[in-house]
């Protein structure tokens, strides 16, 4: 089934000729014959949207919307009002209060299907990021972004500058985001700025020339998040469902009612700042996945993807590869004598020390308490990989690390060092190998008096 969809409606009728309409479209109808029955449907089956009545026989439609989004188990539900009042003061209250649209009563076939798709794909896509960060929070990989939001941006697209300063003039009054021009090339130059929502002029250029522009905009990176209202004549009909279908957030009459438009604005203002929350806690719990807390270094399970894909396209090339496994000297008597405060310090600055002396496009990471490992892709001879080697050994060996507790303290590595074999277009060579290869190099240099660089024995192959 393509989702739950709850109709509150008092009327046998309506809920009957609504639940065969989406029944036939494969949706699963719940129904409500009262405002008491629609919130306990509601938190019982949890929906995907709510077809809501805005008179019913307990409580009005706009009551029942309230306690819907007071309750965090429904509060995020979109929610459609329905009614036969064509009063666009009504429609104000209930878009107000929240709802996610207003239709009225009858209503348009093909309009409320693709409204109901636009918003289902809406609540499916924030609704994956969010499942997905809330059990990257739950493992400890990530937190919540901030909840408080400055003045977006609003992008006024229109053909005629009269026309965009129309709008301007109608709504900055009513609003604190920051309204601009664009045309439409500034609208998809990569150095425009960056808008949240933009308002676009269906016919721009053109018929249908809108929803050209709004296609290109979900097409790119620094726009497919932003939200897109489309101003045409006409709000029913095949083309305001096409609208919806190709993607469009919402739809405004060409005479709009500034007042409603404001509404809208911000409610499309508001889902947009929550599904870039969502966005950016997944993204950091990802980074969290791969990153060292304290180093800011990639993580084992990071480096064994990277070196696995270093591999693969030294195969292709023929070329080889470079391995360094790092290990800090005596590293326990740091952690024993001066406290793990100063252990950590020693690790951070030793990171710091390694990055900066390594090449744009090699791996440093950190995959172990005091063990670091080095990729060097793409080396042609091995004796530009130990001079590297070298390099890094003296940047910790040089300069005393500071401590937090103040004075410094004399610190030490050991590498042990390994190449890949030369690129044989009939055999992948295992990354393991390399890696055992240089953990074996390290043991050799630890064993040989420490503060050294030992290359593994397959240097020369």
């Amino acid at each position: 089934m393509a989702g739950k969809v709850l109709i509150a409606d008092d009327v046998a009728t309506n809920r009957i000729v609504l639940k065969v309409k989406l029944g036939a479209a494969c949706y699963r109808p719940l129904l409500a014959a009262d405002g008491a029955s629609c919130l306990a449907l509601a938190r019982a089956e949890v929906p995907d949207l709510i077809l809501l009545d805005l008179m019913l026989p307990d409580m009005s439609g706009i009551e029942v919307l309230h306690r819907l989004r007071s309750d965090p188990l429904t509060h995020e539900i979109p929610v459609v009002i329905v009614s036969t009042s064509k009063d666009p003061e009504v429609r104000l209250q209930a878009l107000d209060a929240g709802a996610d649209d207003y239709l009225a009563k009858p209503m348009d076939d093909p309009v409320l299907m693709a409204r109901l798709r636009s918003l289902l794909r809406l609540k499916d896509g924030t609704g994956e990021i969010a499942v997905r960060g809330a059990a990257l929070r739950a493992l400890g990989l990530a937190e919540d972004g901030e909840g408080f939001d400055g003045p977006g941006t609003i992008a006024l697209v229109a053909s005629r500058a009269e026309t965009a300063m129309r709008w301007r003039k109608d709504l900055q009054p009513l609003m604190a985001d920051r309204l601009v021009f664009l045309t439409r090339e500034e609208a998809l130059d990569e150095t425009a700025p960056l808008a949240d929502i933009f308002l676009v002029e269906g016919d721009l250029g053109g018929p249908g020339g809108g929803l050209r522009l709004m296609s290109e905009l979900r097409s790119r990176a620094g726009t497919r998040h932003a939200a897109v209202c489309i101003v045409r004549g006409e709000l029913q009909g095949e083309a305001a469902a096409m609208a919806f279908d190709l993607g469009a957030n919402d739809l405004l009459g060409t005479e709009f009612d500034p007042r409603e438009a404001r509404i809208r604005l911000r409610n499309l203002m508001l889902r947009k700042r929550r599904a870039d929350r969502q966005r950016a806690t997944l993204q950091n719990g990802l980074r969290l996945a791969v990153v060292d807390p304290l180093t800011g270094l990639y993580n084992r399970r990071y480096a064994g993807a990277h070196l696995a894909a270093v591999a693969e396209r030294t195969q292709t090339t023929g070329g080889r590869f470079a391995v360094m496994v790092i290990d800090l000297d005596r590293f326990k008597t740091v952690n024993d004598r001066w406290g793990h405060g100063a252990g950590d310090a020693v690790l951070v600055d030793v990171a710091r020390r390694l990055h900066a002396n390594l090449r744009p496009g090699d791996l440093l990471a950190r995959i172990g308490g005091e063990e670091f490992l080095v990729a060097l892709p793409d080396v042609h001879r091995p004796e530009e990989a130990q001079a590297i080697a070298e390099r890094l050994r003296q940047a910790i060996e040089e300069k005393p690390v500071p401590l937090p507790a103040g004075g410094t303290l004399g610190v030490t590595v050991s590498i042990g060092l390994a190449f890949s074999g030369k690129g044989d277009p009939r055999r992948l060579e295992p990354v393991a190998e390399v890696i055992n290869r240089a953990d074996s190099a390290l043991l050799m240099a630890k064993s040989g008096g420490r503060n050294q660089v030992t290359i593994g024995q397959s240097a020369a192959a």
